[in-house]
């Protein structure tokens, strides 16, 4: 794939487009093409994440406004801390005894109630670049649990300064999809977990009841919408019976217990879009 180039509306301030902070399980910065021919004519919109999860589609739309929301608290925390400027200064080794110590440390900072902290934010960041796969998972009590990734080496960043001007217009919240007040014309692209079987993103879990909630909810926006999902029979059926356009494509297969790397299939479900 070439180059991806993000793209702000001519009449904002120029900023320096951002590569995704975070190494993330399911990004979609492969989507960012197929996306890009439905967001240049709507550059002045603000985009709308109901599940920004890695910002790979934020960073290369690179919008002058954006709200981008999650429903997992940590990694709103670290965006947020990245909008003010967050600097590590913790070591951070590519170890598995400095990795589960560190991994304490974070869950300890959960248990007393300091999660939303600086030192909360600059663990997130070190879990995720060495932990596996760049997965995000919680036990049902809340705590991280993702073992170590014996990856044989990793480029740590300490400083985040550029991502202050990059994130200026950019709001971040942490809420559930349904209590998000859309414009009417808000450019809304949804990337709610996969229908599949792990649904342990959050502590609460993303089911089918979620996935029907979230497809009611995005049909009644009278702006452009785009729904992005594993393109299983049923949710085909679902975006299909509330009259969203569908086109499939073919997802890079990163993860896999099998070991298996064929693409997997994608649906692609929009709606206001003409």
């Amino acid at each position: 794939m070439g180059v991806v180039r993000a793209f702000r509306p001519a009449e904002s301030i120029a900023v320096e487009p951002v590569r995704p902070p975070l190494k993330w399980a399911g990004g979609k910065r492969w989507q960012v093409p197929e996306l890009l021919p439905l967001w240049r004519n709507r550059q002045h919109m603000r985009l709308v994440e109901p599940f920004c999860g890695g910002l790979a589609v934020a960073t290369g739309l690179n919008p002058a406004r954006a709200l981008l929301n999650d429903v997992n608290p940590h990694v709103i925390n670290f965006y947020q801390h990245l909008k003010s400027g967050l600097s590590i200064s913790f070591e951070m080794k590519n170890a598995e005894k400095h990795y589960y110590a560190e991994r304490d440390r974070f869950n300890e900072l959960l248990a007393t109630g300091k999660g939303h902290s600086a030192d909360a934010a600059g663990l997130f960041y070190y879990l995720n670049r060495t932990g596996y796969n760049g997965l995000c998972r919680f036990n049902s009590k809340g705590g991280f649990n993702v073992p170590f990734g014996s990856y044989k080496t990793i480029n740590y960043k300490t400083d985040f300064a550029d991502y202050r001007d990059a994130f200026k217009g950019w709001m971040f919240t942490c809420m559930d999809f349904e209590r998000l007040e859309l414009e009417s014309t808000d450019f809304v692209y949804a990337d709610p977990p996969y229908d599949v079987e792990f649904t342990q993103y959050s502590k609460g879990g993303f089911g089918w009841e979620e996935q029907e909630r979230a497809a009611e909810w995005l049909s009644k926006h009278r702006g452009p919408v785009v729904l992005s999902n594993q393109a299983t029979p049923r949710i085909v059926k679902l975006y299909r019976s509330l009259n969203f356009s569908l086109r499939f494509l073919e997802a890079p297969r990163r993860i896999s217990c099998t070991g298996d790397r064929t693409p997997a299939p994608e649906v692609l479900a929009t709606r206001n879009l003409k």
